[in-house]
């Protein structure tokens, strides 16, 4: 980053995440809303940031992109508008025309780095309200992006696909997806993790050790971010996979169930390239 670069106040609050595989009927309109990006957002109660991505082929991350795989990630100033937004017609919009969708609310735990040129903060107890955390165990999510320098993309994405595929088949992950601002040079992963054993396990050994080594020494990012989320509320299908963890209760109601994570094929999980694409 250039030293003269001016940066903006930290963002905090609470992070929403969907992840849409669109019915092929419904590709033209999944087209419309990434090319409109923000626009259609602009008057959501709460809302601090949003960004409207693409995805590569089946929801990875390569050089070929999806047709049918989109997210959006938000962050709200408070946790009862995150939820009060998965309850829109914005987000409905999403689910009535997917083959499959996951959405979540998340709690940012930690954060380093910067997206355009904003950091991030810890969910403060003001954004979290009554929803301080959720029953051991619950899974956690991380959020990773960066800024390729152009002229050094091409020797990026030669150590990004192979790290991509052993995240995808990553003992412990329950769920990732490669996500993009701009193809080949904003890139985006979300992951979701049983716990912080397996993504340690993940990121300092095989193909993502290599690329972290090469980023670093090669200086690949003008600018990134790291983020660790705590899941507090998540529902949805994803690559075959029903996921289910309601918010935490309010004082008086009854325990948050555990988490449901149901899984018709078990331990024969498809890599992320696996696509109806």
């Amino acid at each position: 980053m250039e030293a003269n670069t001016t940066l903006h106040d930290p963002l905090s609050g609470v992070v929403v995440v969907l992840l849409t595989d669109f019915l092929r009927q419904h590709q033209g309109w999944g087209w419309l809303r990434l090319v409109a990006g923000a626009t259609h957002y602009k008057d959501v109660p709460g809302l601090t940031m949003v960004k409207v991505m693409g995805s590569g082929h089946g929801g990875g991350f390569s050089l070929r992109p999806s047709a049918t795989h989109q997210g959006l990630i938000c962050t709200f100033s408070h946790v009862d508008l995150a939820l009060q937004f998965l309850d829109s017609p914005a987000v409905q919009a999403y689910r009535s025309r997917a083959r499959e969708c996951w959405t979540g609310v998340l709690a940012v735990q930690s954060a380093r780095g910067h997206w355009d040129k904003q950091a991030w903060q810890a969910s403060s107890a003001q954004a979290l309200g009554e929803q301080t955390r959720l029953n051991d165990p619950a899974p956690f999510a991380v959020l990773t992006r960066a800024s390729i320098v152009p002229t050094k993309a091409m020797a990026f994405w030669r150590y990004a696909p192979a790290a991509q595929a052993d995240l995808g088949q990553a003992p412990g992950c329950l769920l990732a997806m490669g996500l993009g601002e701009v193809p080949l040079v904003r890139q985006c992963t979300f992951s979701l993790w049983e716990d912080t054993a397996a993504m340690l396990q993940y990121a300092h050994q095989g193909p993502h050790q290599a690329a972290s080594a090469a980023a670093y020494k090669h200086q690949f990012f003008s600018e990134s971010l790291f983020v660790r989320m705590q899941v507090l509320q998540m529902t949805g299908v994803w690559q075959g996979r029903t996921f289910q963890l309601p918010v935490v209760p309010r004082p008086g109601q009854a325990p948050t169930a555990q988490p449901v994570l149901q899984d018709e094929f078990a331990r024969d999980v498809p890599t992320l390239e696996h696509s109806h694409v």
